[in-house]
């Protein structure tokens, strides 16, 4: 299937129609699935997502799902979104990495409202990429500022059409050592050179290139610093954006642990090499393991969705999220992407010789969990900062 076989987007329901805790039972949603499962194997091979399975992510509604109802989109609640993720990373783990970006619009949501009517003036089906470090130094300049740089991790960019770099801003009153700002200058994908440097064992299909600009102007309205509540007055943007990313990278490693787990029921019948030895399901490690991968991944999940749909209540009620529960976003999170690349591991382990195989899926499966659990926004540092909020004490600057 190819997105020249798609309905037109203007066909897409509008957000008050449609029922978002059933998104992943849709019809756009099983024809993304089944895309995905048919050509996982090449998105290795290319080092992206292409663009017309991004197409169908579009269909799906994964690249309006934080685009402001004010221009079209869904603004939907995370938990919702998480579990698209969560579902998309069960069939393949660059492909809900890149869909995970579905949720970077709640970063635009901070620029001015003049820049994002431009930016939803096609459409709210807008695919966002940024690699926001390093920060770079900018030079101010009358209306904007002049940005010369190179970024790292610019997960999606292949398929994006915008496109974010990180500079460095200072608060006022600042003083000389404190840390600065981070702020994202975003522009048209195609005014953005991608440096094609992705190269990797796992997460091979997410494209997370360099990206590079020279000299290249952002006028004013096009710079707004990274997680910053929205300009526009929806729920979703008053939801703590940075936690939010830390949320949809771990929702991958929970659809992974689950197609680990899958993987490993799977083969625990088959015959075995080794004349006499007794099948997977009959040794009592397996079986152990097993049980041990569920219910890991259970807790997982459990306390990963509670604490977002805990959150999301609070706004819904009118109350900001609390430092408490934004702390349980950060916690959950981490510890859904360091349980899911745990539950992977085992399920590696006890699934006997076949994994060893390069086309084995548990191949991909762990190479892809283990880079899950690298990512800034939930390594184990976070549950040391966690532990802080936990116990009273100040925590770092931009924790939690």
């Amino acid at each position: 299937m190819t997105i020249a076989q798609t309905p037109a987007l203007d066909s897409v329901a509008p957000a008050d129609t449609v029922d978002f805790s059933r998104l992943t039972e849709t019809p756009e949603f099983d024809a993304l699935l089944a895309e995905l499962t048919a050509r996982r194997d090449t998105f290795e091979e290319l080092g992206h997502i292409p663009r017309d399975v991004i197409g169908l992510m579009k269909q799906a509604r994964i690249f309006r799902s934080a685009t402001p109802r004010a221009f079209g989109g869904d603004a939907m609640a995370p938990h919702h979104f998480l579990k698209m993720v969560d579902k998309i990373g069960t069939v393949d783990g660059s492909a809900a990495w890149v869909a995970a970006f579905g949720s970077a619009n709640t970063y635009t949501a901070a620029l001015p409202v003049e820049a994002q009517a431009i930016m939803y003036a096609d459409g709210p089906d807008q695919v966002f990429a940024g690699g926001l470090h390093p920060v770079q130094d900018a030079t101010r300049v009358e209306g904007g500022w002049t940005v010369t740089g190179r970024w790292k991790f610019a997960s999606g960019c292949m398929g994006a059409d915008w496109i974010g770099v990180g500079i460095s801003g200072r608060a006022e009153g600042a003083e000389k050592g404190d840390v600065p700002k981070v702020m994202m200058a975003v522009a048209p994908a195609a005014e953005v050179e991608i440096v094609e440097t992705w190269d990797v064992s796992g997460m091979q299909g997410t494209g997370s290139h360099d990206t590079t600009v020279t000299d290249k102007f952002y006028a004013d309205m096009w710079i707004c610093e990274r997680g910053a509540p929205g300009v526009i007055d929806e729920p979703l943007y008053r939801y703590p954006a940075l936690a939010y990313q830390a949320q949809v990278h771990a929702a991958c490693n929970l659809g992974l642990a689950r197609a680990a787990i899958d993987y490993a029921k799977s083969v625990s019948g088959a015959a075995k090499i080794m004349v006499g030895h007794a099948r997977l399901c009959d040794r009592g490690y397996f079986l152990t393991g097993l049980a041990e991968c569920e219910a890991k991944l259970r807790s997982a999940r459990a306390f990963f969705y509670e604490a977002a749909e805990a959150a999301w209540e609070s706004l819904i009620k009118g109350d900001p999220v609390s430092v408490d529960q934004t702390n349980m976003l950060r916690l959950s999170a981490t510890n859904a992407a360091l349980s899911g690349a745990e539950v992977v591991q085992t399920a590696y382990r006890i699934s006997g010789m076949g994994v060893i195989s390069r086309k084995s899926p548990m191949q991909r499966h762990m190479r892809d969990a283990m880079v899950v659990t690298q990512h800034a926004a939930v390594t184990q540092m976070t549950l040391e900062q966690a532990g802080a909020v936990l116990a009273g004490l100040t925590p770092p600057r931009g924790f939690p």
